[in-house]
């Protein structure tokens, strides 16, 4: 048993790993729920065609990452790989598509088979935020600003540039694709294989690759800027005024995109330079059509999503574990009263323990190790009186209180004679 391990790209939460995971995820969900946003938790594994339909059939995450596999009952299923187009599906089987606008906030584990390296892995984690059914430049600038807040709160923002793009509208894809088709067939020989595959089937992509040799063909290549019609730029217009009256800093990168013809207007990304390669920390967009891609009517979206590894990595500073208090029974005799001080300490909501076996040495000992504030010393003579030694082991103090009164004296650090 000794040989096993964790399967390649799958890690253990473990001590500090795991206080600045839940710091992570703690911090985000007091932040959204500032901004109103409720928490939904939807399932690890999805029909497949939640999936297929939301990244599409040529995308690397559908043809080459997703875990799916076939049930006893013969149908498929994946493990999601994202979680938007969970929350999509979600909105439409519970009926809430006629209580619009809903503010969604998940975190939880996705599944991606691709090759592991810092900061990413098979079974990662995510915290998301999406607002489901609103069209307004201002959602867009709140989602914004909100993910920007949860930087904040987590003592990163410093860190990170905040990267903004518009897809513009349909019409302004139409075009745009257009001149992109014509611009690199002309260049075909020069791309890499995929995006020759890409040129057929969906030239944004190219926007992404990369490959050497593609990225040196970007610098000339079509911008959206060009082809946007007078109501997305309005819409881009309105945004980045929006953003400015926010306080929210950005740069504006044309390269930002996102392939799907339900992605429309807003793009951005959240990146630091921290993270070498990997240097995106939190990203979304404006995706008006997924909604009615999982069978609902047509609906307006705007999200995010970060990586909860990720910004664990950037943390500076996270919230220790409260130190506990030690309670000490002296002889086997005490044992009762020792119980019933480390169950009233824990009702009031003082961390406590206490070791199973040992004598007074080792029972110090323990907990100097496990970096007790106090140790509660009782002993028979304790019992007779009704009180308890509490020994501050910082200052070496020693004060004794009444057993009944320990967790007040300990919530108020008030010394308290018997």
């Amino acid at each position: 048993m000794s040989s096993l391990q964790p399967v390649r790209g799958t890690h253990d939460l473990i001590g500090e790993d795991r206080r600045r995971f839940t710091h992570v995820v703690e911090t985000a969900r007091r932040i959204v729920g500032l901004y109103g946003f409720d928490e939904w938790a939807t399932p690890v594994f999805e029909d497949t065609r939640v999936f297929s339909r939301s990244l599409g059939d040529t995308s690397d995450v559908v043809s080459k990452e997703m875990y799916t596999f076939e049930d006893r009952g013969g149908e498929s299923l994946t493990l999601r790989p994202e979680g938007t187009a969970a929350i999509c599906r979600a909105l439409v089987t519970n009926g809430l598509t006629q209580s619009l606008p809903q503010k969604v906030f998940y975190a939880g584990p996705m599944f991606r088979y691709e090759r592991p390296q810092k900061g990413r892995y098979r079974q990662f984690h995510q915290i998301g935020a999406e607002l489901l059914g609103a069209a307004e430049p201002l959602a867009d600038a709140e989602v914004i600003a909100m993910g920007r807040d949860v930087l904040q709160g987590l003592g990163i923002a410093h860190d990170v540039v905040l990267e903004l793009n518009t897809l513009g509208d349909m019409a302004s894809r139409d075009a745009w694709r257009t001149a992109l088709i014509a611009y690199f067939s002309e260049r075909r020989a020069e791309l890499s294989p995929d995006s020759q595959a890409r040129l057929e089937r969906n030239p944004l992509r190219i926007l992404d690759s990369k490959a050497a040799q593609d990225r040196g063909l970007l610098a000339d290549a079509p911008m959206i800027a060009d082809f946007l019609t007078p109501d997305a730029r309005t819409f881009w217009d309105d945004l980045r005024r929006t953003l400015d009256v926010m306080g929210v800093k950005f740069r504006e990168n044309p390269r930002i995109v996102r392939g799907l013809d339900y992605y429309g207007h807003t793009a951005f990304e959240f990146v630091t330079e921290r993270l070498g390669a990997q240097g995106t920390v939190l990203a979304g967009g404006r995706y008006d059509g997924l909604v009615a891609e999982m069978g609902g009517p047509a609906t307006p979206a705007i999200g995010w999503a970060g990586g909860i590894e990720r910004l664990s990595m950037l943390l500076e500073d996270i919230p220790a574990e409260p130190r506990p208090v030690a309670v000490i029974p002296m002889g086997a005799d005490a044992q009762a009263a020792a119980i019933t001080v480390l169950q009233a300490m824990r009702g009031a909501g003082v961390r406590a323990e206490t070791s199973y076996r040992g004598n007074m040495k080792r029972r110090m000992e323990r907990a100097n190790r496990m970096n007790a504030t106090h140790a509660i010393v009782i002993g028979s003579d304790e019992i007779a009186r009704g009180v308890v030694q509490v020994k501050d082991l910082d200052s070496g103090q020693q004060t004794e209180v009444p057993m009944d009164g320990v967790a007040a004296f300990l919530l108020s650090g008030t010394p308290k004679k018997a």
